[in-house]
């Protein structure tokens, strides 16, 4: 795969770079734009996005490396994550990821073979109130139960 933006992509990076007094600032947005696009961060793929925003690898690196919501590795096509702090956790949400692992054979931050679906256990989705709650891909949902779970993921297909 050829790890280059289009005009219209890059036209979107000067407008991110616009929207912040230093350009360096808009380094979130572009590397979630480019995770968007290649799937993941790959090493190629953060050394693109670091020559065109003219910053340091290492700068890139930090970054994705930071926080959570980049992932350094090929995800599934549906993400789960599933939120196991205090008020999921008490409500289930330990038995939820432990539901998902089992039914795909998959742990924490692992895809399955077939790269249809992979699973993250997270800290915190700030949805305390309506625990326990999981995100697949974009898709927030709360008060889920495991037979709910299933019948979105089979529908998703």
């Amino acid at each position: 795969m050829d790890i280059v933006f289009t005009s219209e992509e890059f036209a979107e990076v000067e407008r991110f770079k616009s929207l912040y007094p230093q350009p360096k600032a808009a380094i979130m947005p572009v590397l979630w734009m480019a995770q968007k696009k290649f799937g993941w961060l790959s090493e190629d793929v953060m050394r693109y996005v670091s020559s065109i925003m003219n910053l340091p690898y290492s700068h890139v690196l930090g970054v994705a490396t930071f926080y959570t919501m980049y992932f350094k590795k090929p995800m599934g096509h549906r993400h789960v994550q599933v939120c196991t702090n205090v008020s999921c956790m008490l409500r289930g949400g330990e038995d939820i990821f432990n539901h998902i692992s089992e039914k795909y054979g998959i742990g924490h931050n692992e895809c399955a073979a077939d790269g249809d679906i992979s699973l993250e256990e997270v800290e915190c989705m700030g949805a305390c109130g309506g625990a326990p709650m999981i995100a697949i891909n974009e898709d927030f949902y709360e008060n889920i139960t495991i037979e709910q779970i299933d019948a979105i993921l089979a529908g998703l297909k």
